[in-house]
């Protein structure tokens, strides 16, 4: 449907281009565009290098492993019928902190894993080797529901992609968004965890 969309919107600009006589300013705009969006791709992948490097040393040092424990009571009431010290906890808690930190990238790949870990969960219910309940096959259980809307919610403390973009296009104070960011973000997640609750109820 977007490739449609946005199909439709490139061939709409370029008619219009040419039956008002801006042929000239579409092909400069196509050129710049292209430019601008190497440049931000360079600039981008530094940042992402650089956090994800990041979440690489803490893995390695055992930091990931501490905040799991210390996330996990956060993490069952969030999940209260995921198992404990299910092998789920910790890319949740990656994920948790990835997000919380501003890190879509690094979030992803820990947001995968954790989906997997919660698809075996479902199979394991399915042949009985573990407690909850049991839904049909290619329905998500309640638990990847909750931590996609969670993650979707994205509380964030550090926005580093927007700080990152401001800085590019020359922002004065590309952490101004910092403050605005926080509170966007406090009641988006809120009010993600409190639908959670009332479908885990109603379910």
């Amino acid at each position: 449907m977007l490739n449609y969309l946005w199909s439709g919107m490139i061939l709409i600009g370029i008619l219009f281009a040419a039956f008002s006589g801006k042929m000239p300013d579409i092909t400069t705009a196509a050129l710049d565009s292209s430019k601008e969006a190497v440049t931000l791709c360079i600039t981008m992948m530094g940042v992402m290098s650089f956090w994800t490097g990041l979440m690489g040393i803490a893995e390695k040092s055992g930091i990931l492993k501490m905040a799991t424990v210390r996330l996990s009571p956060l993490i069952h009431f969030l999940f209260p019928e995921l198992p404990k010290d299910h092998p789920a906890e910790k890319p949740i808690a990656a994920n948790i902190i990835a997000n919380v930190l501003g890190l879509g990238w690094a979030a992803t790949p820990a947001g995968l894993e954790a989906m997997e870990e919660l698809q075996k969960l479902e199979e394991d219910r399915r042949l009985g080797k573990a407690a909850g309940p049991v839904r049909k096959r290619g329905v998500a259980s309640n638990e990847m529901c909750t931590f996609l809307i969670v993650n979707i919610s994205s509380l964030q403390l550090i926005p580093v992609s927007v700080i990152a973009y401001r800085s590019q296009y020359g922002s004065v104070n590309p952490t101004a968004v910092v403050g605005p960011g926080i509170a966007a973000t406090a009641v988006s997640t809120g009010a993600a965890i409190l639908f959670c609750r009332i479908m885990d109820r109603k379910s």
